[in-house]
């Protein structure tokens, strides 16, 4: 399967470096900041690309994913950020024949975690006396504050039926890969829940399991239609 890359940053570079081990070869980057990397979505060499993994800014990823769906070339979106521009990229993607994998964390535990998180809440939230936070780490270069995990996280709380305010905050300092903290804090008790990233290879092993699996696919998808999980 033939890969291509928009980004080559830590992610992107790690994405390449675990590639052959999901069966794919890499057939070129996208990256302004690279010599090699100048050509744009469009460039006829990615003519024969099958899948496009992100790894970018949102403003690349505006830029870039519509033109490559128009083209018949699916993409795994792990940039975060760009949610504003989500209905124009639906939009590009109606009756083409690509599909989209999209997600804030790439992490099958962060998925089982997502599903742990949904029950404690549910189950909070009918205790009045409880309130939520969020807490979230990552590395000092990251750009979004709060995380699409934790944003996504929060969505989950409030869909399983916690109605009351959930503070998130959020820590940007040296290496982190990532970490996810969820609170339910009584009059006189305390229930957490934690997902750590040990490092990003499981973001990079994530996005590539997305990438085999939506070849030939259409239409948009997330890491749960990926992993076969329900919500």
């Amino acid at each position: 399967m033939q890969l291509l890359l928009v980004g080559y940053g830590k992610m992107g570079r790690m994405v390449e470096g675990l590639a052959g081990e999901y069966g794919c070869t890499v057939a070129g980057v996208i990256d302004p900041q690279l010599t090699a990397g100048q050509d744009g979505p469009d460039a006829e060499r990615w003519r024969n690309v099958d899948v496009a993994i992100d790894f970018s800014t949102p403003d690349s990823v505006i830029r870039n994913v519509p033109v490559l769906v128009r083209r018949g070339i699916s993409v795994v979106i792990g940039t975060t950020g760009w949610g504003k521009d989500e209905p124009e990229i639906r939009t590009a993607l109606a009756g083409v024949a690509a599909g989209i994998v999209a997600a804030p964390n790439f992490s099958t535990g962060v998925l089982l975690f997502e599903a742990l998180v949904a029950r404690a809440a549910e189950l909070a939230g009918n205790q009045r006396d409880y309130g939520a936070w969020l807490h979230e780490a990552h590395h000092v270069t990251k750009k979004d504050a709060p995380s699409g995990t934790a944003l996504a996280l929060k969505r989950t709380m409030e869909d399983a039926g916690f109605s009351r305010p959930i503070d998130v905050s959020s820590t940007r300092a040296g290496f982190i890969p990532g970490t996810h903290t969820v609170g339910f804090d009584g009059p006189a008790e305390t229930i957490t829940l934690t997902h750590t990233a040990r490092d990003r290879t499981a973001f990079a092993r994530g996005a590539l399991i997305a990438a085999t699996w939506v070849r030939g696919k259409r239409g948009w998808f997330t890491m749960p239609d990926v992993l076969g999980l329900s919500r």
